[in-house]
């Protein structure tokens, strides 16, 4: 019974299947008009932000009752599942090349500079310096900088003749990257990505709170509501493509909204995690995600465009290598004390700033 009335509180999964009907049924008479197409696309885009904010929820439930870092890795892993799922849907529609290219930078941007960077500020207006383990940082940026650079740098130098070969070879480096990262996450590093305060240990004469929450139920909905994300963007991809060529904007911006969808149910988590202050949580969500979203998503992209027969482009354009570049050598030095500040945010955020300055140029 218990359960049935918790499930009957899913608005966002309700909300989901009843507009996926509405939409499905109206659909090719919205798409003949240009108000049409905006309506809907602007309502299938706050549709899927609510299921993005279900799919927070849902991760949270799961990461109190798992603790860190099992609670981060679900949510960023849920997350780049929305994204890979979005990414492949629009491609197979669009045709682009460069989508998933372009997305991944955008991911990143969206991530390091506009996450990390909003609750960094968030966090250091309410709490003047923010504490986290330095080894988490210095763990995900040695990362990123080694996946990035296999995964968009070097193509750049590699003969088209064996372009395809060393697509392959990425996607056995990056799960062999990623399952060793993630082993060192969970077991035999934990601690580097562990910062417990006081306030967040659980007293010795006390329970945690934790051990009462179903995980079967919060893992299902879960699912469901990553399932329900993939379906309505496969309307969405329609409406996006039709509203950027009537307005004739860059298909970038396209990425970027896929970007913006995956990154939604980390952005509510971190920011709540920031006025928490627990910084910890918004850098392995930050750091974490970006990571992920190389080695997760570019395996999972090379292998369903070369099983359908399409064309992909991962090498990163000169602006973005420069950006990219700006944004991790600032990492470094900001994340290199164990402590964030508005000033560090402040930066990270201008950089989002001329990111987005940049679509339009």
């Amino acid at each position: 019974m218990q359960l049935l009335k918790d499930f009957s509180k899913e608005y966002s999964l309700f909300v989901a299947i009843i507009t996926y009907f509405i939409i499905s049924h109206f659909e090719h008479t919205l798409v003949q008009t240009t108000v049409g197409n905006l309506i809907g696309f602007g309502v299938l885009f706050a549709v899927i932000i609510y299921a993005a904010m279900s799919v927070a929820h849902h991760a949270e439930m799961l990461a109190e009752k798992f603790g860190e870092p099992y609670g981060t890795l679900i949510l960023t892993i849920s997350a780049v599942v929305v994204e890979i799922v979005i990414i492949v849907i629009m491609m197979l529609h669009e045709h682009n090349p460069v989508l998933a290219r372009d997305t991944i930078y955008a991911a990143i941007m969206l991530d390091i500079n506009a996450l990390l960077g909003l609750a960094a500020i968030i966090g250091g207006i309410k709490y003047g310096e923010q504490p986290y383990n330095v080894d988490s940082s210095n763990s995900y940026l040695s990362m990123l900088l080694v996946a990035i650079g296999i995964a968009m740098v070097v193509p750049h130098f590699i003969d088209a003749a064996h372009i395809d070969m060393y697509m392959m070879f990425n996607v056995v480096m990056f799960i062999l990257l990623y399952i060793t990262f993630t082993r060192i996450q969970v077991t035999s590093h934990k601690y580097f990505f562990e910062y417990n305060t006081e306030d967040e240990a659980c007293k010795v004469d006390e329970e945690c709170e934790h051990h009462d929450i179903n995980g079967w139920y919060h893992s299902i909905n879960l699912v469901v509501a990553i399932i329900a994300i993939g379906v309505l963007s496969e309307i969405l991809a329609i409406f996006m493509s039709n509203t950027l060529q009537t307005y004739g904007l860059p298909l970038t911006i396209g990425a970027v909204g896929v970007a913006v969808i995956s990154a939604a149910p980390e952005l509510i988590t971190a920011v709540r995690a920031a006025v928490d202050n627990r910084m910890q949580t918004v850098i392995n969500i930050a750091l974490g995600a970006s990571l992920a979203t190389i080695l997760l998503t570019i395996p999972a992209v090379i292998l369903v465009t070369r099983y359908m027969d399409m064309g992909l482009d991962l090498a990163i354009t000169p602006v973005q290598g420069v950006m990219l570049g700006l944004t991790l050598l600032v990492s470094i030095v900001n994340f290199n004390d164990g402590e964030t500040n508005v000033l560090e945010g402040f930066l990270h955020v201008i950089l989002f700033v001329v990111f987005a300055f940049l679509l339009f140029v």
